[in-house]
């Protein structure tokens, strides 16, 4: 992933410190393996490096794609593809990057409750920041994927979107998802119907990308506008507006409101359920035991959930 610059055979590179607002530690690793949606297109993971490649707009640049990895122990590595990129388009890169991995996000009081969890104390070590993708558009729009599918689904239909009506960044592939950023809504509204039925392959959610994607690049809907505090835009209200948009039920408001970093809600669905039972060693349990369980979180709720179920896909060194 790393390439020389032709001018000056050094590859561009920016550190970033691995801390949170409030100091607690930021593990890398887990964040890269957070939630599915990281591996797919704009993203992709390199299981021989342990490093995440992205490819992400730039305001008032060209879209670049960059390489994160572990630096020094508490810190971070960016490196980006291509030429090396001027003072202001390396900052503005940055402030992508922090934005994917969350390091905005204050999660000490989140911290502050696991501690006394026996079965979830060992976040405290850094995990619990979910990586998100560059808009609220694009967490609707994957999350669509996700319903009522494999996820071999999933993954086609996502890499069909990425591959064919993403910006090319300088370095990508003539073909294929890689190197690409997540479409426009305008985009995906040009497309029209015949390709979601026969590239993307779609089925019923087809129709809901397009008029999803209709609305927001007409101006009618703006999506955008969800991606803000609690004390702005409270749960309850964000979770109507998205039961509203075409094709989102509570499953999908759920997912997206984590991937908005708004954890009150449980995602109960085919996966986590079972995952749940079986972590219990009981056939099943039913959902108000489930949130019940949880109930004690409060606002972080569904991400003491999630992460309860997650913590097996690393191999934690601790234990």
């Amino acid at each position: 992933m790393e390439q020389q610059n032709p001018a000056t055979e050094v590859p561009w590179r920016a550190s970033f410190a691995l801390a949170g607002p409030a100091g607690e530690p930021v593990d890398l690793q887990r964040t890269f393996r957070s939630h599915g949606l990281a591996a797919l297109p704009p993203m992709r993971l390199d299981g021989e490096t342990d490093a995440l490649e992205a490819t992400l707009p730039v305001k008032g640049y060209a879209p670049r794609t960059v390489q994160i990895r572990q630096d020094e122990p508490d810190f971070g590595l960016v490196s980006v593809a291509g030429p090396a990129p001027d003072t202001e388009e390396g900052e503005r890169i940055l402030r992508s990057v922090r934005h994917l991995l969350r390091l905005d996000e204050d999660l000490s009081p989140f911290y502050e409750l696991t501690a006394g969890d026996p079965e979830l104390a060992w976040v405290t070590r850094g995990a619990g920041r979910m990586i998100r993708g560059t808009s609220v558009f694009e967490e609707v729009v994957k999350t669509l994927c996700t319903t009522n599918c494999a996820w071999s689904a999933t993954t086609r239909m996502i890499g069909a979107l990425v591959e064919h009506l993403g910006e090319k960044a300088p370095g990508a592939p003539e073909m294929g998802p890689l190197g690409r950023t997540f479409p426009t809504p305008q985009a995906m509204t040009e497309a029209g119907e015949g390709f979601y039925k026969d590239v993307v392959r779609a089925g019923y959610r087809g129709r809901y990308m397009l008029a999803l994607s209709s609305s927001v690049a007409n101006g009618t809907l703006n999506l955008e506008a969800l991606d803000v505090p609690a004390e702005e835009l409270p749960d309850e209200e964000l979770e109507r507006r998205l039961l509203a948009l075409p094709g989102v039920g509570p499953y999908a408001a759920a997912h997206v409101m984590m991937m908005l970093g708004r954890y009150s809600r449980l995602i109960l669905d085919s996966w986590t359920r079972p995952t749940y039972a079986r972590l219990a060693g009981r056939d099943a349990v039913p959902d108000a035991e489930i949130v019940e369980r949880f109930s004690p979180y409060g606002r972080y709720a569904g991400l003491a959930f999630w992460l309860y179920l997650t913590r097996g896909w690393i191999e934690d060194p601790a234990t």
